[in-house]
């Protein structure tokens, strides 16, 4: 029994892979933040529209959801929204192959279109 447990221990040990945070994670972060804010901005001042079934499954709704239907009443120019995501993945694919210089060049994009 004690062999068993051991082993078992063991194995945990080995199949636990450590979680970290990739070299601009928090940047990646704030900039989701600066994203919500605008979208939540535009929403705050703008048209209404009417509910759609994807809300109705009773679902989050994340910051490009959100810009799609923002988009899709004019609240906010759609390329912008689209460029703002790509630049956003690309930071995020870079961060998880901890390739700073790349994260922060897609972030320093990201940020012109969001602007101040």
């Amino acid at each position: 029994m004690r062999v068993a447990a051991a082993l078992t221990a063991l194995a945990l040990a080995f199949c636990a892979s450590p979680a970290h945070a990739g070299p601009c994670a928090d940047q990646i972060y704030e900039a989701d933040v600066a994203l919500s804010k605008r979208l939540n901005a535009a929403a705050a001042g703008g048209k209404t529209g009417a509910e759609s079934t994807f809300a109705r499954l009773h679902r989050q709704p994340t910051p490009a959801t959100v810009a799609g239907a923002e988009a899709k009443l004019g609240e906010l120019p759609e390329a912008d929204i689209e460029r703002i995501e790509k630049f956003l993945d690309d930071a995020r694919n870079a961060d998880a192959a901890n390739n700073k210089a790349a994260c922060e060049a897609a972030l320093t994009e990201a940020r012109k279109i969001l602007g101040p």
